[in-house]
């Protein structure tokens, strides 16, 4: 990869904002011709002008920029990127801190970006421009890869779902200990319930701890441990007042969650025990279901 120490102005820009489709030039004579050319050219130089009068050092443009325009800005210095994603050009006006502009007559009242290297990463066959030490210093790009696309879908939603969890953590700070820890610690204060309660709502309640339960096992099964070892273990040590007690997936046992320092979001946890208590109870709301008969057809039908 090629890289330039130094502070850079950047100009994200729009330049073809509004377009003529299905223009026609009728012209008598090859000279006439050479003569619209020219004209095209004469624009094309006063708006690279334009442009180069904002003092910039890189200019990003959002689609095609011809040759002749672009060798105007590499004998003016210019590193000229053309084909900026549109969506991602967004996001990086912002991370450098510039704005998106379509018109280039009032340079003294454009905003202009910095960053510190520009450089182009070669990562597997996709070349790409990487910016590095931008304004907004607090601003990254992470890079998926994998051997299927089905793969790669399913790393991109593991990252946005742990990244939505960090955004609510940032709103609810406080944390619960994870693995297993806060679900058999509620098992069993549901249990002492169930154990109080007479009739038949004492069956829903102990129903209602196992499916708690249910969450260190399905932990212990993703990591290919043996969950009703585990499990049986956890169960009897928080029942024993080991109530930190939870399941250690690095060695397959039953660990202090403190020392560990595995922790979940509160609000996380507190939307997914919510959310399936009344996803069950809508469950048991329902009396009957109904199931239509597909109409029989006959041979000779149209449809």
């Amino acid at each position: 990869s090629s890289g330039i120490n130094a502070e850079w102005p950047l100009r994200p820009g729009d330049t073809d904002k509004i377009k003529i489709f299905g223009s026609k030039v009728k012209v008598d004579s090859t000279s006439k011709v050479a003569e619209i050319e020219l004209a095209e050219k004469q624009k094309m130089k006063s708006k690279v002008e334009k442009i180069l009068s904002h003092n910039i050092t890189c200019f990003i443009n959002r689609q095609l920029i011809y040759d002749y325009p672009d060798q105007l800005f590499a004998d003016a210095g210019i590193m000229a990127i053309e084909h900026a994603d549109f969506d991602g050009i967004e996001r990086l006006a912002k991370v450098l801190g510039s704005e998106i502009v379509s018109t280039f007559d009032q340079p003294d009242k454009v905003v202009l970006g910095t960053c510190k290297v520009i450089e182009e990463v070669i990562i597997g066959e996709d070349k790409l421009i990487k910016f590095s030490g931008v304004k907004q210093g607090e601003a990254c790009t992470v890079v998926l890869r994998g051997a299927t696309k089905m793969i790669v879908d399913e790393s991109e939603r593991s990252l946005h779902d742990a990244l939505c969890v960090l955004t609510q953590t940032v709103k609810e700070t406080r944390t619960v200990f994870g693995g297993g820890c806060s679900e058999m610690r509620m098992a069993r204060h549901v249990d002492e319930l169930a154990a109080r309660t007479p009739g038949k709502e004492a069956l829903a309640i102990e129903s209602f701890a196992r499916a708690l339960r249910q969450i260190p096992t399905i932990i212990s099964d993703n990591g290919g441990y043996d969950s009703s070892q585990l499990v049986t273990e956890l169960r009897a040590m928080h029942s024993d007042d080991q109530v930190y007690s939870g399941l250690n997936m690095f060695t397959g046992e039953v660990g202090d969650m403190r020392e560990l320092g595995v922790t979940e979001s509160f609000a996380v946890k507190y939307a997914v025990v919510n959310s399936a208590a009344e996803a069950a109870e809508m469950i048991l709301r329902v009396d009957d279901i109904l199931k239509s008969t597909p109409r029989q057809r006959g041979g000779n039908d149209c449809y």
